[in-house]
């Protein structure tokens, strides 16, 4: 096999790896805090990554603080949100940060072309689609699923910048994963344990104890291992062909949802699905090439 196809190929893995994410940490939501599971995960997958710290330039670092930062939002929003509804409809719904960049673009007075007003009105037909229950149901979790998903695609926006100013993207990513961990964990420091009761810090190491393959899995597989896998995929692709791949996210997801966690989907939550998906690839099919950044996997 070709080196572009086993990059294609790797990006098919990476793309499956983050589905599963979906449903994992919202098995961890019905006994771990939002932040206990970000850090947990970040702070594992960060060990790992600390070869990428070494000698690192400075400026390397103070980018990936920067988009770290950025990112530890995107994260409490997204995990919030999981655990206020079911994994595929928050894969779903995260999935239209790929949608944003446009979406400013209007807001800053630049009208798209043809081919990203398509892409909106397929993924609103398919929101609304993927929210029918007898009747547009939409609830808070849905909220945060949709604020995540605004994040995460200034995230990529951000990334494209810092992405072509860093010497190495692994310490970029490096930096973003630490940042991330730390900030969770001076959250749960400051807001979470001042509120609670004296056994709290056992309680949660036992918990953590309780699930720790799960936490394993997140951290060293879906964090640290894809990380370098989706370097690798993505320095045999192009940016355009990766984009695409990544459009299929949410339905790795709504697979991996229904075996893990039994979640299904009704008839027109399938149609607001493919719609959606469909939506996401017009979105970044032959659009000007991005950088292959290497960001961190979802």
């Amino acid at each position: 096999m070709p080196q572009h196809g086993r990059g294609i190929f790797a990006l098919l893995i990476v793309t499956l790896v983050w589905g599963t994410t979906f449903p994992a940490m919202k098995d961890l939501t019905a006994h771990l805090s939002a932040n206990w599971i970000v850090v947990s995960r970040f702070a594992l997958a960060g060990v790992l990554l600390l070869p990428f710290m070494v000698r690192a330039k400075w400026r390397d670092v103070q980018y990936g603080v920067l988009a770290g930062t950025l990112l530890f939002f995107c994260y409490m929003a997204q995990v919030e949100g999981l655990s206020l509804t079911s994994s595929n409809r928050n894969a779903f719904i995260c999935g239209l940060n790929v949608l944003v960049v446009p979406l400013l673009g209007i807001a800053m007075g630049r009208w798209p072309d043809q081919r990203i007003v398509l892409a909106l009105a397929l993924a609103i037909a398919g929101l609304f689609a993927l929210c029918w229950e007898g009747s547009f149901s939409w609830a808070w979790g849905d909220s945060l699923a949709l604020m995540a998903a605004f994040l995460f695609g200034c995230y990529i926006k951000v990334m494209e910048v810092f992405s072509r100013r860093v010497t190495r993207l692994m310490t970029l990513t490096a930096a973003q994963v630490w940042t991330v961990a730390v900030f969770a964990g001076l959250w749960i420091v400051l807001r979470e344990a001042p509120a609670a009761d004296a056994g709290y810090w056992l309680r949660m190491r036992d918990t953590v104890a309780a699930h720790q393959w799960n936490v394993i899995y997140l951290g060293v597989i879906a964090t640290a291992a894809i990380i370098s896998l989706q370097t690798w995929g993505q320095s045999h692709a192009t940016a355009n062909e990766a984009a695409v791949i990544y459009a299929f996210e949410p339905a790795s997801a709504a697979i991996f949802g229904y075996f893990w966690l039994g979640e299904t989907m009704g008839p027109p939550q399938l149609a607001g699905a493919v719609l959606l998906i469909s939506g996401m690839i017009v979105s970044q099919w032959n659009t000007p090439e991005r950088p292959k950044s290497a960001l961190v996997p979802e």
